[in-house]
């Protein structure tokens, strides 16, 4: 388990799937913001879970986000688009509804960081989000990330386009601050 302050990124365990896609997937809005493909419905236990690990793969790393205080599911974390000639990958979180709010997300994105940085050996990673998700904007900066750009209109969210922004952080940057 990768340890933050607050919480802990391990693998996924098989009882997490169900709460993660009733929690998050099954909330369509959040959802359709969240993703780059568009929802579809999709029955509890199927092995198409957006949740489910299947087969290991060199590009992308699932991570089931744990609160260390009470040792339970607070939501997902994940490198995708891991690019190891470029040494680079994307991040993303999800927290379950009764985590948000509570200050996690600046530790789960060091988490990650310590991760792709000290683990993987990646020189960059970055993020996109919806300009309106403050709270991961707000997380990212927390962790050291600079936002670089705003993509207009360029993702299509649950009935229109939105305005994405992306940050980064570079390893120089993180071991400065580690």
């Amino acid at each position: 388990m990768i340890r933050g302050e607050k919480i802990g990124l391990r693998a996924r365990h098989e009882e997490d799937i169900a709460v993660l896609q009733s929690e998050l997937y099954d909330d369509v809005r959040t959802q359709a913001l969240a993703d780059s493909a568009p929802w579809r419905p999709i029955p509890p236990g199927s092995p198409k879970s957006p949740y489910a690990v299947g087969d290991h793969s060199d590009d992308i790393v699932y991570f089931s986000v744990v609160e260390l205080a009470s040792e339970k599911l607070a939501g997902e974390a994940l490198l995708w688009g891991i690019d190891t000639y470029n040494r680079r990958a994307h991040l993303g979180l999800s927290l379950l509804p009764d985590f948000r709010g509570m200050g996690l997300g600046p530790d789960i994105v060091t988490a990650l960081c310590a991760y792709g940085f000290e683990v993987r050996g990646l020189h960059r990673l970055q993020l996109e989000t919806a300009s309106s998700n403050t709270p991961m904007i707000r997380s990212a900066e927390r962790a050291g990330f600079t936002v670089e750009g705003t993509f207009r209109e360029s993702a299509w969210g649950y009935g229109e386009f939105v305005d994405e922004v992306v940050l980064a952080m570079v390893a120089p940057e993180w071991r400065k601050r580690n």
